[in-house]
């Protein structure tokens, strides 16, 4: 059986500095994958290299057996990748039910004709109302994004990316800033929409909660990757110790 995701032999060179360089993993249909890695491992760049706002110097990137090689953002969307952000923009001036509902019509706004005369939004707020219950936060559809707390604000990004129905959805660092009562709380989310069957890459810094919910974690120093395979053992290997925690004990 093909992977979903098929990352090849990735290198990206920004002058003379390797970002990444070799860099090679799958993701199967319905897996949780932690992507991890030190500060300056590169994680962001393979990120966006993954999502198209980073064009590799070498290697390949296929989704569902489709090379993605010079797709733009959009195009990758609507192949069926979505992406969670770490630093969370919605539109301010829009309730949260009207983000995701926004998200949820992309078929309409796709083409700017259709969308002058798409006046019906009942469907989408349905299914924006579903979301938003989904990740926990339908008790504050009404609410506008500003008086959200952090923690709200990011179920906020999760419930927009879902509504994108993605084949496989990125989520880059989603517990940073929260405190870990918060970050266990949407860390349980995660693990539960991922017992749905939607297929993640969870880029994170909390090793605690990466451990807790990802089955096999993928690890990247200085733009290599170190290790790949069962979280445990992985975290097992002495290199990735070295590099990762820096010490030679385990958090």
């Amino acid at each position: 059986m093909s992977a979903l995701l098929s990352v090849t032999d990735i290198t990206v060179r920004f002058g003379g500095v390797e970002a990444v360089s070799n860099v090679s993993f799958d993701v199967q249909d319905g897996e949780l994958l932690g992507f991890i890695g030190p500060n300056g491992a590169g994680k962001t760049t393979m990120m966006r290299v993954i999502t198209g706002l980073v064009m590799p110097t070498l290697g390949t990137v296929c989704l569902e057996d489709r090379d993605l090689g010079g797709l733009p953002v959009f195009r990758r969307v609507q192949q069926g990748l979505g992406l969670a952000q770490q630093i969370v923009r919605p539109f301010n001036s829009f309730s949260t039910l009207d983000n995701v509902a926004l998200a949820a019509g992309q078929r309409h706004t796709a083409r700017p004709m259709r969308a002058l005369f798409s006046f019906l939004r009942a469907q989408e707020r349905a299914k924006a109302h579903e979301l938003l219950k989904l990740v926990g936060i339908g008790h504050v559809a009404d609410a506008m994004p500003p008086s959200l707390p952090l923690g709200y604000r990011k179920r906020l990004e999760l419930a927009r990316a879902l509504a994108l129905e993605p084949r496989l959805l990125l989520l880059d660092e989603p517990l940073a800033g929260l405190n870990q009562t918060e970050a266990t709380a949407l860390a349980d989310t995660i693990a539960d929409l991922n017992k749905r069957g939607l297929a993640m890459i969870l880029i994170e810094h909390n090793l605690s909660e990466v451990m807790r919910i990802c089955p096999r974690l993928v690890v990247q120093d200085n733009g290599r990757k170190i290790g790949d395979g069962p979280a445990q053992s992985v975290m097992s290997d002495p290199l990735v110790r070295a590099a990762y925690l820096g010490t030679g004990e385990q958090d």
